[in-house]
């Protein structure tokens, strides 16, 4: 029998749905300031730390391979079913920022709307479906 702390997921996946707001709300106000491209930067790293959490627990919960990196992360929940093939690529892209964005901000280049910040609502709002099917698929008994 598989545990997976399913109230964990859904705490991280409820940040996923405020956080879509905020990139909506960002876009369609964008000035190009500092304030917004430091907003920016804090709502990738959100989303990556969701995606990283995320796919942690169900890791731990069904007892699948260890990771060996973020993006391993990714293409272990991929390969366990956990979603298309499509967003699996955008997930690595995503957690791939993971580094420049906490360790080395200070190259971080500033200049415009980042192109994976552009469809983050939809990305996550995704990535949250795919997560919550998954689950209904692996654990039908539950009703997730």
């Amino acid at each position: 029998m598989y545990y997976v702390n399913r109230q964990q997921i859904d705490n991280r996946l409820d940040q996923a749905q405020l956080l879509e707001q905020a990139v909506g709300s960002l876009t369609s106000n964008w000035s190009g300031s500092i304030v917004d491209h430091l907003a920016q930067e804090r709502a990738l790293h959100i989303a990556i730390e969701i995606v990283t959490d995320v796919g942690s627990l169900l890791i731990d919960g069904f007892i699948l391979r260890d990771a060996s990196s973020y993006e391993d992360i990714v293409d272990i929940i991929a390969e366990a079913g956990a979603m298309d093939e499509e967003l699996h690529q955008v997930l690595i892209q995503l957690v791939a920022l993971r580094r420049p964005l906490v360790q080395d901000y200070e190259k971080w280049k500033r200049e415009g709307v980042h192109p994976l910040f552009t469809n983050l609502d939809v990305t996550m709002r995704q990535f949250s479906e795919s997560v919550h099917r998954f689950l209904q698929k692996e654990l039908p008994a539950l009703q997730v």
